[in-house]
């Protein structure tokens, strides 16, 4: 059941229809009975996973609260949780790839092990929830939040289903609240919502799902050329910040209309001028997860910049694992990890030299900036670290215009084009809202064009979503 697809618009207002009719402690009792059928409409099997990690941590965080102050009670209880989360995270996503990768070493030494591959299924949104449950009992025993009593308030907070499957990874101390205290949903709620619907919608179906075709058309063949190899790579870096952007806008515009505001999960990302404004922009709830409970767990900046170097490169390649069990991924992760490096080790002496800060070039540098992440793109799309090099290859030494090269480029400018429009709107006014408040007759005319184009080259076959995987 996804977003884009008919079952889950007929499962929306049956729910709605419902939730609005219902006291608030029904609608909470609601929204988890909902979430879970939402949750095992891809495979029922895996509420058990979710149900394991929620009455772990719904314990772990009593137990942390109630320790008081022994120390022993409370490492005991945030291990639990720890080890029962990155347990099964660890178990469903990883084991295949560090089992593999641990013959093939032992191999290379002439050592052979009984360890073999085992046919596991992935299930569907795990690293979202797993990393958002223990975000609750990692902030108890931080002493930033309070562990709450009601379970079937903590249930629905783990298991929210507009945003269960791809996030945003939201953090309890926001969105709890909001489910266990009475909800008031306002005519802004769903005006916002609707916006937050139709442009996640347009830029899933839209953009995200024709430009598929062109990248598929690309990765999937041994004869491309250089230029419809760098021309897939610009298609693929608008195509997956529009179906994982899509995804976080229709999951905050959902929210919204139940009376629930969820974090901004981007915002315009290939506007940024430098890495760390990129990583400020792009699957925030993330970046801020990573930074909060990792980086500066692992010491941040607090010991001397070579350390911060070192924090800065382990935490961005472990994020990139956390997209996925393949070197490509450690290397896109890496990539970046090296891309902050060379950012702050730049900035510090930069600044050490009496230099200041300009605004000056901004355009120049945003430029710079979005090729620098679409060629980290490459890493995170090829299939292997052999067939990135390959179009990196061909890019390099074999760029050749040729008519495919030429639809692809127009097909690009097409479908990006309504999508540079609204964004340039929204960073001229530093407004994300801007589009919705145009006067009349610019706004009509933009909500024509959007609508139109959705009617004609909109993908009504339901595609999946590309973090769906992650």
């Amino acid at each position: 059941m996804i977003f884009n697809s008919l079952v889950f618009w007929v499962f929306f207002a049956v729910v709605y229809g419902v939730y609005r009719a219902l006291p608030h402690r029904g609608q909470n009792i609601l929204l988890l009975v909902s979430s879970y059928f939402f949750y095992g409409w891809w495979d029922w099997r895996f509420l058990s996973l979710i149900f394991i990690s929620t009455v772990v941590d719904y314990w772990a965080g009593l137990a942390i609260d109630g320790a008081g102050p022994n120390e022993r009670r409370r490492r005991m209880a945030i291990w639990v949780s720890m080890a029962t989360n990155l347990g099964i995270l660890g178990f469903f996503k990883y084991f295949n790839f560090f089992a593999d990768n641990l013959v093939v070493l032992l191999q290379t030494i002439g050592v052979t092990t009984p360890i073999r591959h085992l046919n596991i299924i992935l299930p569907v949104g795990i690293s979202f929830y797993t990393f958002q449950t223990m975000s609750y009992t990692l902030d108890i025993y931080r002493g930033q939040l309070r562990a709450t009593r009601r379970f079937i308030d903590f249930a629905a907070f783990v298991s929210f289903f507009p945003q269960l499957v791809a996030g945003p990874i939201e953090r309890a101390a926001k969105l709890l609240p909001q489910i266990a205290n009475p909800r008031v949903i306002s005519r802004e709620d769903m005006q916002s919502g609707a916006w937050l619907v139709f442009w996640g919608l347009f830029k899933k179906c839209v953009i995200a799902d024709n430009l598929a075709v062109l990248v598929d058309g690309v990765f999937g063949v041994e004869t491309a050329t250089g230029a419809t190899a760098l021309l897939a790579l610009y298609a693929f870096a608008f195509q997956i910040y529009c179906d994982f952007s899509g995804y976080s806008d229709i999951a905050r515009g959902l929210a919204r209309w139940m009376g629930i505001k969820l974090m901004l999960n981007f915002n315009n990302p290939y506007f940024a001028a430098n890495p760390k404004d990129f990583w400020a922009r792009w699957h925030m709830s993330l970046s801020t997860w990573l930074r909060d409970y990792l980086y500066i767990s692992l010491g941040g900046n607090r010991r001397g910049p070579r350390r911060r170097y070192v924090n800065l490169m382990l935490t961005m390649v472990l994020g990139g694992l956390w997209h996925g069990a393949a070197w490509t991924f450690v290397v896109w992760g890496a990539f970046h990890g090296f891309l902050l490096v060379a950012y702050h080790a730049w900035t510090a002496w930069f600044a050490s030299q009496g230099g200041v800060a300009s605004k000056r070039w901004i355009w120049a540098r945003r430029v710079l900036m979005f090729h620098v992440v679409c060629l980290g793109w490459l890493f995170f799309r090829a299939a292997s670290l052999t067939q990135a090099g390959h179009m990196l290859q061909l890019i390099v030494t074999n760029f050749a215009w040729n008519v495919q090269a030429t639809n692809m480029l127009v097909a690009l400018t097409l479908f990006c084009l309504p999508l540079w429009v609204v964004q340039n709107l929204q960073v001229a006014s530093g407004r994300l809202t801007a589009p919705t408040e145009l006067s009349l007759l610019p706004r009509v005319a933009l909500y024509a064009v959007l609508i139109l184009m959705g009617v004609a080259l909109g993908n009504t076959g339901g595609g999946a979503f590309i973090y769906f995987q992650f």
